[in-house]
């Protein structure tokens, strides 16, 4: 059969071929070899970057290290100033793949990963999507997410959707009258699965709820359901399982790395330990034993444009007792929270729209350092941000007409300049945070 989505990928520079055969040779790794491997790649990785990136040598202070728990821990300031200057030697913007995070921390950035990595990371996320029978080529998904609004971004992400065999329900409006639409689509549509933001995929849940609608009898196509970007509550689930009659599958990913943790067939939170070498550590930067809770710190194993070594996404998280090196488990995992902006028009949208807004105005000069966003009033939202110099008002300008935008009309900003910002317990910043409870 004619795989479109496979030939997507080799059409924008991304071997998929090879990387699926590089990823079944990492699978096929034996459990008692598999710890001398994965130290041996990140080993690798390491010594890679410490001679061909100036930038992550730099950081270290010397071309070698003797103990891995030597190398610092690399944070998302880390990574604020120009790409260009970040890559490793051989690379530029133009033969790398290139995106930006969502800034859900607060703390935006744009990063790269080199094409044959990229691949593997679409292997990774291929093979764990195949354990609940879906096959990108063929399956046919309802994807829960933003949309960009300007007209050639817009164009691009439909284009992307029709190679991926996806029907995109966009999160920017979820109120009733809207998700009545949305409901009539999936009654019209054999869609296999459905995948997206966790609080936009819930309040559609609630809404079902409310109508006393069980979504596999209107859809009787649909497999399975994956949650993502953001903590997937014990209710919640239930809440899914009960409304959408199919079973929900949690990931845990972050765009500048992989998958990083995918709910298994048996309920397990299998972490990626083919692309990724995740540890737990303490506040002093120690590695923690299975079981107690820690900074989750992540090593990218085959990114040689970009270092992510020893990287503290910004999370905390237990890894369980029962992990191995081959098949490490999470146990739990603390944030990725986002609340809902209730607007006077009474529309709904998730905390996550904001990741659309700052991909709108983020600029790879660095200024902006850190923002969070807090609704005060149903009308009223305050941005505190830190950064080298003040926004001024045309930056401001900008920013709001970004937000109305995604948002809507009639809005008020505060804008506030801070030499730091606020960080919760787990030392994270919340980017958006309503105050209306």
């Amino acid at each position: 059969m004619f795989k479109l989505f496979d030939l997507s990928l080799i059409l924008n520079g991304f071997p998929i071929k090879k990387a699926k055969i590089a990823f079944e040779k990492i699978l096929s790794v034996s459990d008692e070899n598999y710890e001398a491997y994965v130290l041996q790649k990140r080993k690798e990785i390491t010594e890679y970057h410490l001679k061909y990136n100036p930038y992550y040598l730099e950081i270290v202070g010397k071309d070698s290290f003797e103990k891995w728990e030597d190398l610092p821990v690399m944070t998302k300031k880390n990574f604020q100033k120009p790409l260009k200057e970040r890559l490793s030697k051989g690379f530029t913007p133009k033969n790398v793949y290139v995106n930006k995070t969502s800034g859900s921390s607060g703390d935006p950035f744009i990063f790269a990963k080199d094409k044959p990595c990229h691949a593997l990371t679409w292997a990774s996320v291929i093979y764990r999507f195949g354990w609940f029978g879906v096959d990108f080529n063929t399956s046919y998904q309802a994807r829960f997410y933003g949309i960009p609004l300007d007209f050639i971004g817009n164009k691009k992400e439909l284009l992307k959707d029709w190679l991926s065999r996806r029907y995109r329900f966009s999160v920017f409006n979820l109120s009733d009258e809207v998700l009545e639409k949305y409901l009539a689509i999936f009654k019209t549509k054999k869609f296999d699965y459905i995948n997206g933001y966790t609080s936009s995929i819930v309040l559609f849940a609630k809404f079902l709820q409310k109508k006393n609608v069980v979504l596999k009898d209107v859809c009787p196509t649909l497999k399975v359901c994956m949650v993502t970007s953001e903590m997937l509550f014990d209710d919640d689930k239930i809440l899914l399982e009960n409304q959408f009659g199919i079973p929900i599958v949690n990931e845990y990913g972050a765009s500048e790395l992989d998958l990083i943790a995918f709910q298994n067939r048996n309920g397990e939170w299998q972490v990626n330990s083919e692309t990724l070498f995740v540890e737990i550590i303490d506040e002093h930067n120690n590695v923690l034993p299975y079981g107690q809770e820690g900074r989750v710190v992540i090593t990218s194993l085959y990114n040689k444009a970009h270092p992510f070594i020893r990287y503290d996404i910004g999370d905390i998280g237990v890894l369980d007792e029962k992990s191995t090196f081959k098949k490490p488990l999470f146990k739990k995992l603390i944030g990725r929270t986002n609340d809902v902006a209730i607007l006077p028009s009474g529309k709904k949208s998730p905390g996550l729209t904001f990741y659309y807004v700052t991909k709108s105005i983020i600029e790879d000069d660095g200024n902006v350092k850190e923002f969070i966003v807090k609704q005060t009033k149903l009308d009223t939202f305050e941005i505190e941000y830190v950064s080298e110099n003040e926004l001024n008002s045309n930056q401001i300008l900008e920013i709001e007409k970004a937000i109305r935008l995604y948002l809507e009309d009639n809005l008020n900003f505060i804008f506030t300049r801070k030499d730091k910002l606020q960080r919760s317990k787990s030392g994270k910043l919340k980017q958006f945070q309503s105050m209306l409870k």
